[in-house]
């Protein structure tokens, strides 16, 4: 009888050993590299008066919902302004920050024709005039000019998409 209750010890203990678990493994993470920038779109933009194109990784126009893109900045005698251009997954999601876009703007005005938005960017001092639209999968626009000038050069923009 003495080994009965030896056996039943040593049974138990077989399953308690079983039930830990074993320290999981501690592994370093190294910090996120920074985002690669988006493809080159510059064929899409207009040459006249081009200054500068940039390929921004992240937050085109310094706007948390927007992903990266391409931003053009541009000089045509005393006007300057800036395009930008964002090509999304599909164009339910270049619709949905089109959305945002609406939030983010005052006095944002839907501009049927253009399927988009024109209003002035509330995050800016003075809130510079920004115009932008959706093209299928493209988020694109003009930051920079009155309504009137921008709409011209929307739809010549809309038109290289």
């Amino acid at each position: 009888m003495t080994s009965r209750p030896l056996f039943l010890v040593a049974i138990l203990a077989s399953v308690f050993a079983g039930c830990s678990r074993p320290a999981p493994e501690v592994k370093s993470v190294a910090p996120a590299a920074d985002p690669e920038p988006p493809p080159d779109q510059s064929r899409h933009f207009p040459e006249a008066g081009l200054v500068k194109m940039d390929r921004v990784p992240i937050h085109l126009l310094g706007k948390k919902f927007m992903p990266g893109g391409n931003l053009a900045s541009y000089k045509r005698g005393k006007l300057e302004y800036q395009q930008f251009l964002g090509k999304m997954p599909d164009p339910d999601h270049a619709a949905f920050l089109l959305l945002d876009w609406n939030k983010e703007l005052k006095g944002a005005r839907y501009l049927a024709h253009m399927g988009g938005y024109f209003g002035f960017d509330g995050s800016l001092a003075g809130g510079q005039p920004i115009y932008v639209f959706t093209k299928g999968a493209w988020i694109a626009g003009i930051r920079g000019l009155p309504e009137d000038k921008a709409d011209g050069i929307a739809r010549e923009f809309a038109a290289r998409l």
